[in-house]
């Protein structure tokens, strides 16, 4: 069994939805579980209104259904306290550091990082302007260089995401062709998160 966790210091920069649309790349693979434990219970009401190719359940319910899974994706409440991110880290596989590529969302990643010290982590660029902004690449090229590991993938930013939200789907079950590349961005982030964990 595989254990991610998705979580971070910060609300709003695409944690339920990377934990979404990372287990449903891991469906793909094998038995796959999301673990909603934010209070906002996104991913389940996300659920509730259409359907996923993979169980989601309330953190209170886990151990009922985890012990079969491949993968267990676990969403977790933002801003969690530093002693809890340490048992987090301690209990899954890698966690992913979800961040918007601009200052209000960074200072926060920077706290996590700084709070982590050796664990497996990496940090994912969500909410990217498309092309041809720049910032994104540039906000990796920094922490790149800063010697923070983080995902060659970003997630650029779509309303495609609240559409599938509101039809309680993944992106990738929404009928718009001119959504194929939110999903590729998923898609290429899944096969990093599958090297990281080999």
């Amino acid at each position: 069994m595989k254990i991610v966790t998705v979580t971070g210091y910060k609300g709003g920069v695409g944690k339920s939805t990377t934990a979404v649309h990372l287990a449903t790349f891991f469906s793909d693979y094998g038995k796959t579980v999301l673990v909603d434990g934010d209070p906002n219970r996104t991913a389940l009401s996300w659920a509730s209104r259409g359907g996923f190719p993979f169980e989601a359940v309330d953190e209170r319910q886990a151990m009922k259904v985890i012990n079969k899974a491949e993968y267990v994706v676990i969403d977790t409440p933002a801003r969690p306290d530093s002693d809890d991110m340490k048992e987090l880290a301690k209990g899954c596989d890698l966690l992913i550091l979800p961040t918007k590529p601009d200052i209000v969302s960074l200072e926060p990643t920077l706290e996590t990082i700084r709070d982590l010290k050796d664990a497996k982590y990496r940090v994912l660029l969500t909410i990217v302007p498309p092309y041809p902004s720049k910032e994104g690449e540039n906000l990796r090229q920094e922490l790149k260089s800063g010697g923070v590991p983080v995902f060659k993938s970003m997630i650029r930013r779509t309303v495609g995401f609240e559409k599938a939200a509101h039809a309680g789907i993944p992106i990738k079950d929404l009928d718009e062709e001119r959504l194929r590349s939110a999903w590729e961005d998923y898609l290429n982030f899944g096969n990093e998160v599958m090297e990281v964990l080999r």
